[in-house]
This record gives C-alpha cells, structure tokens and sequence, in this order.
C-alpha cells in the first residue's frame, strides 16, 4: 500500500498473508529502506530470510548503485554462491523524475542473475502483490539444502 508520509528512515517490519498458485503463505517482511544504520540488524534477518526482494528506486540512482553491495551482503550472509532474490525497481509513476532506465535495470538483473520487475507503491499500485507473489515463486522453486523443519516454517523476505 502506498503511504504518502512513508519516512524511509525508520525500519518496518510487517505480516503479510497471500495464496501463491493456489497455496497459502505469510510473508515476514522487513523493510529497511536500505539505511545504512541498520546494517547490522539487516545481517540478522538476512540469516533468517528464505527469500529477498532487492528493491531501488527509478528516481534515485545511489539506490540503483547499492543493488550489488545488496546482493553481496546476501550471498556472504547465507554463505551461497546463489539464493532466492528478485531486484525490483519501485516508483515508476514517476517517469518525470526517473534518472535509472528499464534497460539499465534489466542489465543488472542479468549481470546478477535475478528476476527483474518494475513497481509502483503508489494508488494505483502496479505490481506490489505480483512483486511478492512472484518471490514466493521464486524461493519455493530454490534447490532446497534446508532442513525439513525450515521448509515448514514459513518463507520471510527482507525488503532493500
């Protein structure tokens, strides 16, 4: 849901339910708006997430430029050379003020060999729930080196 006072400074974490290809989920979601002072609890959750969703922002290219410091942190965090991850670029409603093309996002999910989509958070909303739907896609469909007792619990993503 889009919040026209979203202060991207402060950390959210929420519980979102959805049905993914007729099953359902709950989504632990820890949005941190990649600020840098919360890098240690992001390594936290990071150990504890099934799934990532590395979202920038098309109007501000810092945030384009953090998407492999992202990925790296992941990878090093899980101790993977590859895990469930979907970069997504938010606020394409803005178009006036968009400074990071499609083009340029697509390279770099390929560079990084992720999924690419492209979102609004803004009334009306493109793409929010397909964003989250398609993450849980791509983490139930993960070679699985889990414990059973994991692949029961259910899947968190951490938002960047």
């Amino acid at each position: 849901m889009f919040v026209a006072d979203y202060d991207p400074t402060i950390e959210d974490s929420y519980i979102q339910h959805a049905v993914v290809d007729d099953d359902s989920c709950v989504l632990d979601v820890l949005d941190t708006a990649g600020q840098e002072e919360f890098s240690a609890m992001r390594e936290q959750y990071m150990r504890k997430g099934d799934g990532f969703m590395i979202v920038y922002s098309v109007t501000d290219p810092n945030s384009f430029t953090n998407v492999p410091n992202f990925f790296t942190q992941i990878l090093r965090v899980k101790d993977r050379d590859e895990y469930p991850m979907l970069l997504v670029a938010n606020k394409v409603d803005l178009a006036h003020l968009r400074k990071v093309t499609e083009k340029e996002g697509r390279a770099m999910a390929n560079r990084l060999n992720l999924m690419y989509m492209e979102t609004s958070a803004k009334d009306p909303p493109q793409n929010i729930d397909r964003a989250f739907h398609e993450v849980v896609r791509i983490i139930r469909n993960h070679p699985k080196e889990l414990s059973e007792e994991r692949r029961r619990r259910r899947p968190k993503c951490l938002v960047m």
